[in-house]
């Protein structure tokens, strides 16, 4: 049965007019002539120096494109927009007090609207939608449901398990879970991720976390060992009871995982995996001749 939830951290900026698909296109880290053939795009803002400012689902609409994006950043990202229009014929405008973002996912949740959009970053996370503040959409799950599901699939979030300018796009899974375009010429940062690329550099990665009682909260370090040994291996992100996502040193986690050395979270005990539709693994050997995805 499909369930469907409102997502209360996420919010909607509106790019309108007839310079916003070349205008959006030079920024972010995805290309917009993918969705000839999808219904929305997974990309980022990055810094110059190659780090995820703000992160977004593109969705077309009638007068240019909605990005459905963290609310606690979507001002901040009319601003960083606008820093770039120049003499562009588009309006940036901040829609989150008029506009939900809503998702769903279980069996029959692409029927549930005409409008939805299926979520770009990987299918068994479902679909989205946007509607009017008052819309009155009955809710089938929650947003901890959500949280739980999400999770359980290992899909990083921003903003809750990744922090927002300083962070690669590699080591939020960008170049797997469908955020970036290697082969579309420029954006703000392609430099330093088209190099990360091609050298396979990328030393952090997620994993899913199960731990033996609650997990701890997010940026509690996960770590190996006693002190003066104790080795830092990796950072919680979210969770939701014993289970919840880490950024992780793969090299560091194979190398305790191969000497049998217990994990901790804070106090919690912790096993880890790696996700599914991940094609990194945390075997030692592996490690040592890693190309890139």
């Amino acid at each position: 049965m499909a369930r469907i939830a409102r997502l209360p951290e996420r919010s909607t900026v509106a790019v309108e007019g007839p310079d916003a698909q070349k205008f959006l296109q030079d920024l972010i880290t995805n290309d917009l002539d993918l969705l000839k053939t999808q219904s929305a795009v997974h990309a980022g803002l990055l810094s110059p120096q190659g780090k995820i400012l703000f992160e977004f689902i593109v969705v077309p609409s009638d007068r240019g494109f909605v990005l459905d994006t963290v609310r606690a950043c979507a001002r901040d990202l009319v601003k960083r927009l606008t820093l770039y229009k120049l003499r562009a014929k588009i309006a940036i405008s901040d829609c989150g007090e008029d506009q939900d973002v809503y998702a769903a996912w279980g069996d029959g949740a692409s029927r549930i609207s005409p409008d939805i959009y299926a979520d770009p970053r990987l299918p068994e996370l479902g679909v989205r939608l946007i509607r009017p503040r008052d819309a009155g959409i009955a809710e089938t799950g929650s947003s901890d449901d959500y949280e739980a599901h999400r999770i359980a699939l290992g899909v990083p979030e921003a903003d809750k398990d990744y922090a927002l300018g300083d962070t690669f796009p590699h080591e939020a899974c960008f170049d797997i879970l469908h955020g970036v375009a290697f082969n579309k010429g420029c954006f703000v940062g392609q430099e330093v991720v088209s190099r990360m690329q091609h050298r396979g550099t990328a030393r952090k990665r997620f994993v899913i976390v199960t731990g033996d009682a609650t997990l701890p909260l997010a940026t509690t370090e996960i770590t190996a060992g006693v002190e003066p040994a104790r080795a830092v291996i990796g950072v919680m992100g979210s969770r939701v009871g014993v289970s919840g996502l880490a950024l992780v040193r793969l090299d560091r986690a194979a190398e305790v995982l191969a000497k049998g050395q217990t994990l901790m979270a804070g106090d919690v005990e912790v096993a880890l995996r790696v996700p599914a539709w991940a094609p990194y693994t945390l075997s030692a050997q592996a490690r040592e001749s890693e190309a890139p995805p």
